[in-house]
Order: C-alpha cells, then sequence, then structure tokens
C-alpha cells in the first residue's frame, strides 16, 4: 500500500519536507481515484498539520497562515475523496473543518454543495453554490451545479416532475435526475398493520404522493430457474453489503433505517413523525460511527425490501431489463389492501409512489403486495398467509360475509374449478349479484375477484357473440373495477385493445373513451406523465 512507505519515514516533528512529500502523494491518489489510500494520507497530512499550527501558535506564527492554507485544501480534497466513498456524513465534517479555516473556500464550498446534493438538502446545498460564486475564481461547474439544485428544489417542493420528453426520446440518454418529494401524507397507527402511510387531503387518481431515492439497489438478469435462483441469491447478498455500508456512513441513512419494521411487535412500534423522512429534516453531523445490530438490519431488510417489477410497481427506462430489489424506507410504510389505492413507478433508483384512483382525506394509502384482480377470497387468503399476515381490508370483509351466508358463491367457485364456459360464469355473477342484492361500488368488488371469466369474454368474439347481450359492456365492468381496486395494467390493456380492434375496423375513438383511457393510464403511471402524446406512446396508442 502507497501509505505505507510513509508510516516508517514519519518525522515526529513534522518536517516541511514529510508535509509536503504526503500533500503531493495524497494528491496523486486522488487524480488516480484510489480513493481510500488518498484517505489515508491525506489524515496523516491533516494530523501532522494541526500538531504543527498548535506548536507554532507560541513562536512562528508567520507559517501559520500557510499551513492552515494547504491543511484547509486538504480537507477539502478528503471531504471529496470520502464523498466518492458515500461516507457523506464525514466528508461534511471535513468540508466544516475546511470553513472553519477559510469560510469562502469556492472549492470547499462545491464539494460540500455537492453532498448535500446527493442527499437530497437542496436549499442548503444551494447556500454553497451561491457563497462559492462569490469567489471571481470559482469554477464554472459551480454554476451547473448552482442551476441543477433550484430545479431539484423546485421538483421538492411542489412535486412538479414531467418524464414526457424522456419518453417521448424513446428513453435515450442518461436517467432523469429526481428530487425526493413528500406530498400530503403522515404516519399513523394503521388498522390493517402497525403503521400505515395515511392521505391528510383529498388526492385525485394520477397525483403524485411522494418520492424517494432508495437506500440502496441490485439489479441483475436472471436466466433459468436453477440459475435464476443463484442469482437471487448472489444480488441479495450484494444488496445487504450496500445497505450495510450505506447504514454506516450516513448518519440520516442509519435514523431512518432504524425506524423500519423488524416484523415483530408492530402494534408497540414508535410513530415517527413524516418530516423524519424529508432531506431537511437533519442539520447536525456527530460523526458517530454507532454500532450495527446487524440481525435487526436483516430482519428489516427481510420485511422492507421491494422488487421494483411487482404486481402494484412499473419499471421504465433501461432498468425494465433487469430484476431489481432494493429499500425505499418511506415506501416500506405502505400495508396491503385488497382495494389498492397506489401504485409505484420506478425510474433509475427512485420509487414515485401516485394515486392509482381517488383517496379520501384520513384513508391509508396502501399497495397490493400481490395478484388482487383475478383473486377470489380464499386464493386471496391463501397469497396473505404466504406474506405472513391475514388481510382484513373492506373488501375481504365484504366476500366473506357475502360467502359465509350464499352457497351459490361456493358452487360458482366450483364451477370454475371444473372449467364452466367463462360467459356462463360471467352470466352467473351478474344475475347472482342481483339477487344477493349487492349495489354500488361492491359490485366492482365481485367483478374484481372473478376479472379472469370478464377478460376471456371479452378477448373472445365467439363468446362475445354468445354472450353479449346478457353480460354488461366491457367500459362498464372495467369502470366499476377500477373504481374499487385502482388502475391496474390488465383493465389498461383491455381497453386499450379494444380502441386498437375498433381503429383497424374501421372505426375511430370518440374524445370520451380516449379520455377514459388516459385517466387509467395515469393510474398506472402517474401524472409525472402529463403530455398525453407521450402518455399515448406508453400505451402503444401513437
Amino acid at each position: 500500500m502507497e501509505g505505507e512507505q510513509f508510516e516508517q519515514q514519519e518525522d515526529p516533528q513534522g518536517s516541511p519536507e514529510l508535509l509536503q512529500s504526503l500533500r503531493s502523494k495524497a494528491t496523486e491518489l486522488l487524480l488516480r481515484e484510489e480513493w481510500e489510500e488518498s484517505i489515508h494520507l491525506y489524515t496523516k497530512f491533516i494530523d501532522l498539520s494541526q500538531s504543527q499550527i498548535t506548536k507554532l501558535s507560541g513562536s512562528d506564527r508567520e507559517s501559520i497562515p500557510k499551513l492552515k492554507k494547504s491543511l484547509c485544501l486538504a480537507l477539502c480534497n478528503r471531504a471529496e475523496a470520502r464523498a466518492r466513498l458515500h461516507d457523506s456524513s464525514e466528508a461534511i465534517r471535513d468540508c466544516d473543518q475546511a470553513l472553519e479555516l477559510e469560510n469562502t473556500h469556492s472549492k470547499t464550498l462545491l464539494c460540500k454543495g455537492k453532498v448535500l446534493l446527493g442527499l437530497s438538502k437542496y436549499s442548503s446545498a444551494l447556500e454553497c453554490f451561491k457563497t462559492a460564486l462569490l469567489d471571481p475564481q470559482a469554477s464554472e461547474s459551480v454554476t451547473v451545479y448552482m442551476e441543477k439544485c433550484k430545479k431539484l428544489e423546485f421538483q421538492a417542493k411542489t412535486g412538479a416532475f414531467d418524464l414526457s420528453d424522456w419518453i417521448l426520446s424513446g428513453f435515450r440518454g442518461k436517467t432523469p435526475e429526481l428530487a425526493e418529494f413528500i406530498g400530503w401524507v403522515e404516519i399513523k397507527k394503521s388498522e390493517v398493520s402497525g403503521r400505515g402511510l395515511f392521505a391528510t387531503k383529498n388526492i385525485v387518481v394520477g397525483t403524485l404522493i411522494f418520492v424517494t431515492k432508495g437506500v440502496a439497489t441490485e439489479r441483475g438478469i436472471l436466466g433459468s430457474e436453477e440459475s435464476g435462483e443463484k442469482a437471487q441469491m448472489i444480488m441479495w447478498k450484494n444488496f445487504v453489503e450496500e445497505v450495510t455500508k450505506s447504514v454506516r456512513r450516513c448518519d440520516r441513512t442509519r435514523r431512518l433505517v432504524s425506524s423500519l419494521s423488524t416484523g415483530e411487535e408492530e402494534d408497540s412500534l414508535e410513530i415517527p413523525d413524516i418530516s423524519l423522512f424529508r432531506p431537511e429534516a437533519f442539520e447536525t453531523y456527530d460523526g458517530l460511527k454507532q454500532d450495527l445490530d446487524m440481525e435487526k438490519l436483516l430482519s428489516i431488510l427481510d420485511v422492507n425490501s421491494l422488487v421494483e417489477d411487482a404486481v402494484s410497481a412499473k419499471v421504465i427506462g433501461k432498468n425494465k431489463e433487469y430484476y431489481g430489489v432494493g429499500l425505499w424506507t418511506l415506501a416500506s410504510f405502505m400495508n396491503h389492501s385488497c382495494v389498492p389505492n397506489a401504485r409505484r413507478l420506478h425510474v433509475g433508483d427512485y420509487a414515485i409512489v401516485h394515486a392509482s384512483r381517488d383517496i379520501k382525506a384520513g384513508e391509508e394509502i396502501t399497495s397490493a403486495y400481490f395478484e388482487v384482480l383475478s383473486s377470489p377470497l380464499e386464493k386471496r387468503k391463501e397469497m396473505a398467509e404466504s406474506w405472513g399476515f391475514s388481510c382484513k381490508c373492506s373488501r375481504c370483509k365484504f366476500e366473506s360475509v357475502l360467502s359465509a351466508t350464499n352457497q351459490e358463491i361456493r358452487e360458482l367457485e366450483m364451477g370454475l374449478e371444473r372449467g364452466v364456459d367463462a360467459g356462463n360464469a360471467v352470466y352467473m355473477v351478474e344475475e347472482g349479484m342481483k339477487r344477493w342484492k349487492v349495489k354500488g361500488k361492491d359490485k366492482g368488488l365481485l367483478r374484481a375477484s372473478y376479472w379472469g371469466v370478464y377478460e376471456e369474454v371479452y378477448n373472445s368474439e365467439r363468446l362475445m357473440r354468445r354472450w353479449g347481450r346478457k353480460v354488461p359492456s366491457m367500459e362498464v365492468v372495467v369502470d366499476s373495477v377500477a373504481d374499487v381496486i385502482g388502475s391496474d395494467e390488465r383493465l389498461l390493456k383491455m381497453v386499450v385493445e379494444g380502441m386498437k380492434k375498433k381503429k383497424n375496423g374501421g372505426g375511430s375513438s370518440n374524445i370520451a373513451e380516449m379520455e377514459k383511457v388516459l385517466k387509467l393510464g395515469k393510474g398506472v403511471y402517474g401524472k409525472v406523465v402529463s403530455k398525453k402524446k407521450a402518455m399515448k406512446t406508453l400505451l402503444g396508442l401513437e
């Protein structure tokens, strides 16, 4: 190791020659991007310089300003190296020490601004960039970072994100840089399980709820079943290592991850304030490296890690080609429901969570952990059990009461298992709902549970010729299902395919039909796709 040579050469008096040699070699290592080695030598230089300044304070005062200038630059460079290793807390400490020596040092201000920007502390970063620009010799990159910071700060304050141009470009170029954002939500005790996210205002379908950056993500390509399982194990090991590094190197990350559930004693967990998850929440860096409880961390990851391409999520951009797993702290507070109202959109390392249907103030924000469309009650119970919980959502309660008091429901499900004609099954459900006095949104719940047979009928010209006049139209059923379980890709695909068939048959869609499709699209992708042309591109209508 380069630094080991200097262990033997060290002059206890810290001679100018040794200091110069240490600084030169440390800078060389920094330029070669050998971060850990450069940190080691800069640390030796910094310690010796500080010792020299203390010794000279009572005698040779003329040498002190020069030493302090060198010390300031060394602290700045060590901060740069630590930032490259994602050791944000230590990098900030180095920058603060350097600025105590020279409070307008533009290189240090730029370095601190970049670290703060990486921590999503936009207003604090902006102050650093503005102060750095007061130096006439400040690099042009300061202006570039300042403009970038202004854009992200605006996103963080307003939630005004738009991926339309990136989509229209065919996802070419770099993945768009996004800000972290938290909308009208709070964390409260949940009737579903433990703690949950709740809306503090009415939220319209497609509206952004929050945007959060992953603590760590790991992606790869899965092969056959056997090799895929092996690849997943390797990915999980790498993922755990990355989370561990992030937790050790960043105070904010450690605090956020520590607030997550381990899956035990859910009802006794502390309810964190939502402000804890706002990037500007932490302004102090004590530099204390707390020991990690690896057993607790592994339990947290086991309970809270998310797969990117999940039932209630969509990956867009280059990452959609990969299997990805990650940890997004705020998203971890979303409980499951069979009548979900939110979905995730994954862009780069960010999870964008939006309303998949209208949400009322006070309503818990939930997503589907497993497939809730085409899943009758008993099937959903089995899936919930495999996840380690029992679902108590309004849909499960309604269907439990209905099946307990109605023999026809059980006969219907037995018929489906035997492969009864799909058209006949739909007819039985619709006629049954009349006899069972199922009304309003409850109709959508049962249609969602038996969506598979509805889908089969609407996709078959033969079945539609036979049953078309005896069952409700596809549009009516889709609307009623989306109204209770939110927008879903299968519902959206059904409507889009219907429009394409109509177009291929020489017909044309009216404005109302197009608006209905775009509304479903907003429920799946969110309002971050604001341009109609971009949404149509995603839906394959362009």
